[in-house]
């Protein structure tokens, strides 16, 4: 498998992902604030529970797994070594999580319905999420929400528009974030179909009847889900589908189909090739070649502009004599 000495995750960061995370640290005070509770108010006690109620995985337990693990992290380039667990649950799913000492977390559930090389795409798709920082950015931001919440109850409801706002910009930068990690799960496989296989079984992978699925068919159905993009209406219904916005419930990842599109293009491309052939932006900076993202003005701009504007005025009504 290739590896990526010294590699930056601005080398392979979705351009999507970059322009909405620079929307959500722009808000004042975010970053510094917010650092700080995640350590020791999200992370901490996270890392205790997995440490008490699941199994961390080393050289003497899930000897396979941790083997395939290391591997990865050597491959993008992480250090430290982050921890690794497994939980009991029947939901094929991972996440990552953590700053200071961040560590992934693999259901059981996963671990049974994928082959060896899928699983190691998992893997390597959330120490993407790692290398990318999108762990802290994504306690930071559910900070932002529930602060943000708190000052439109100070504010007569003014701050309400603001706590929109910022749920609005979260949830598209969390589902953007997705589309990097996919990435760096293609770069450590090597290959293609290992990582659109492992995002066929998480849409609906069987053990019973895994050996009548097809992956090409899968294929075909994230363009025909493309193709429903030609009418308008569609759009519309595939915006409220992410963010239903009378409920106040938004998904936090792309549709399987979509990711898979979003990968394919990316394969395909020179970008991809030239991280290939060694060629790619590196954290130190020497001789690396920096990888052009085009960041035309955006919804995310306005939004921020917007977000400035009301907090302006939230600071206005509070100077005002009671």
């Amino acid at each position: 498998m290739p590896t990526y000495k010294g590699i930056s995750s601005e080398a392979f960061r979705h351009p999507l992902d970059r322009e909405a995370e620079q929307t959500l640290r722009s808000l004042p005070g975010f970053d510094l604030i917010a650092s700080k509770f995640v350590e020791f108010l999200y992370e901490r006690p996270q890392f205790v529970y997995h440490l008490g109620n699941s199994i961390q995985v080393g050289p003497r337990q899930y000897s396979t797994i941790y083997q395939m693990f290391r591997e990865c992290v050597k491959d993008l380039d992480i250090y430290p070594e982050p921890a690794i667990f497994i939980s009991q649950y029947p939901l094929a799913n991972a996440y990552a999580l953590g700053q200071e000492h961040p560590s992934i977390v693999l259901n059981s559930a996963l671990l049974d319905l994928m082959s060896e090389a899928e699983i190691r795409s998992v893997i390597a798709h959330e120490l993407g999420h790692i290398k990318c920082g999108h762990t802290i950015l994504n306690q930071m931001a559910l900070w932002a929400i529930s602060t943000a919440s708190f000052i439109g109850e100070m504010t007569f409801g003014l701050g309400n528009l603001i706590s929109g706002g910022l749920i609005y910009a979260f949830y598209e930068w969390k589902r953007r974030s997705e589309l990097s990690a996919d990435r760096a799960a293609l770069l450590l496989s090597d290959e293609l179909n290992p990582v659109l296989m492992s995002m066929m079984k998480l849409a609906g992978g069987s053990l019973k009847y895994g050996n009548e699925c097809s992956l090409p068919e899968f294929i075909q159905q994230s363009q025909r889900y493309q193709n429903l993009d030609e009418d308008g209406l569609n759009q519309v219904y595939k915006f409220l589908l992410y963010n239903n916005l009378a409920q106040g419930v938004f998904l936090s990842h792309p549709f399987l189909v979509e990711r898979i599109s979003h990968l394919q293009q990316w394969s395909g491309s020179d970008e991809y090739r030239q991280i290939r052939n060694g060629n790619y932006q590196k954290s130190a900076a020497e001789g690396a070649v920096d990888v052009k993202a085009e960041t035309p003005p955006s919804q995310e701009e306005i939004l921020r502009r917007q977000i400035e504007e009301l907090q302006k005025e939230i600071d206005r009504i509070k100077k005002k004599p009671q």
